[in-house]
């Protein structure tokens, strides 16, 4: 009995770990020729739900807040596991339910399109129309910027969301499946809807942004790596950005968008940070490389290759950390067993 069941859990744990492989391959390919679908997005469906469940449970308290974040991104990632679970058995069913689940929760191809669309606009000389695609990207006040500030806008914001958007779903991918995928995916969008400082969201919002700070932090520091380890392939410096994390990633007020945006920063070899303008209120932060030169429009199209390339990286690196967890418990159960038998 015992040998009967060791095997199905080796039969099990191995297409778990391909099942992650192919399905997050397919999917970030499925991404990259096709991008976000224009109407009917999973994501867009979780926001009006949890808008919904906004509606009934809002008030200006943390602990009605937490319960929202516990319902709409408990739900999220529930749902997917019962998904997941109900395919377990048939490895091309799970397979297409994660590549579908990848497509779903990653944004690269978006985020390229929508920034070289941003730089286009600026190379052609027409900042208003720069300005007016730029609330596409980010939330930040566009009318106020120059072509120089919406050109670094767009770079702190491909910076960023390689990690919210890409990094750090593959992550929970590798660690929990598809309900790692749609869980992490859930608390972002949370984040950015009620996890902001707003009146009506400083207390209900805090468990959202609170949440987002904690899983976010994994796939921020992979994405502040690779970014460094691939600045040559850009022109960049590896070495600068390893300076521009250790020296001015702590001085971001995010702890995860601080080591990304310093890491881009210093590998591009530009000036990240300084005034910006959110929803009518205005924010000072802190200079991320201060020894690189201005962002220049040139410097979008090199921070979207960036931004490729940290994707495939992470892609690697989540299925080689997959596998080799799978070797580890596998290497504990054989002695485990061994030690049973004597």
């Amino acid at each position: 009995m015992s040998g009967r069941r060791s095997a199905v859990v080796r039969g099990r744990s191995r297409p778990a770990e391909r099942v992650f492989a192919y399905g997050a391959a397919v999917g970030l390919l499925g991404d990259l020729l096709f991008g976000d679908p224009r109407r009917g997005h999973p994501v867009a469906a979780f926001g009006r739900a949890a808008t919904a469940v906004e509606r009934r449970l809002w008030r200006d308290h943390r602990g009605w807040g937490a319960l929202h974040t516990l319902v709409c991104a408990g739900g999220a990632a529930g749902i997917a596991a019962l998904a997941a679970r109900g395919v377990r058995d048939h490895r091309t069913a799970s397979v297409a339910l994660t590549a579908a689940t990848t497509w779903a929760v990653v944004g690269g191809t978006s985020l390229g399109r929508e920034a070289r669309a941003i730089g286009a606009a600026l190379t052609a000389g027409d900042v208003e129309r720069a300005r007016e695609r730029l609330p596409h990207l980010c939330g930040r006040d566009p009318q106020a910027l120059d072509g120089q500030q919406i050109a670094r806008a767009v770079v702190e914001s491909v910076a960023e969301n390689t990690s919210d958007a890409v990094v750090g779903a593959l992550v929970w991918g590798a660690v929990a499946g598809v309900s790692g995928l749609a869980g992490f995916r859930a608390v972002n969008t949370l984040d950015a809807m009620v996890g902001h400082l707003s009146p009506r969201y400083r207390r209900f919002g805090w468990a959202s942004a609170r949440l987002d700070d904690v899983v976010g932090g994994p796939g921020a520091r992979l994405t502040a790596v690779l970014a460094g380890a691939l600045a040559g392939g850009v022109g960049g410096d590896p070495g600068a950005a390893l300076r521009a994390v250790r020296r001015d990633a702590r001085k971001h007020p995010s702890p995860n968008a601080g080591p990304v945006e310093a890491s881009f920063a210093g590998a591009l070899g530009v000036r990240l940070g300084g005034t910006l303008a959110y929803g009518g209120r205005v924010e000072h932060r802190p200079v991320l490389n201060g020894e690189g030169r201005p962002v220049g429009t040139a410097d979008i199209e090199r921070a979207v290759r960036l931004s490729r390339r940290v994707t495939g990286a992470a892609l690697a690196v989540c299925v080689a950390g997959r596998f080799g967890y799978g070797l580890a418990q596998r290497a504990l159960r054989r002695g485990a067993g061994r030690r049973g038998r004597g």
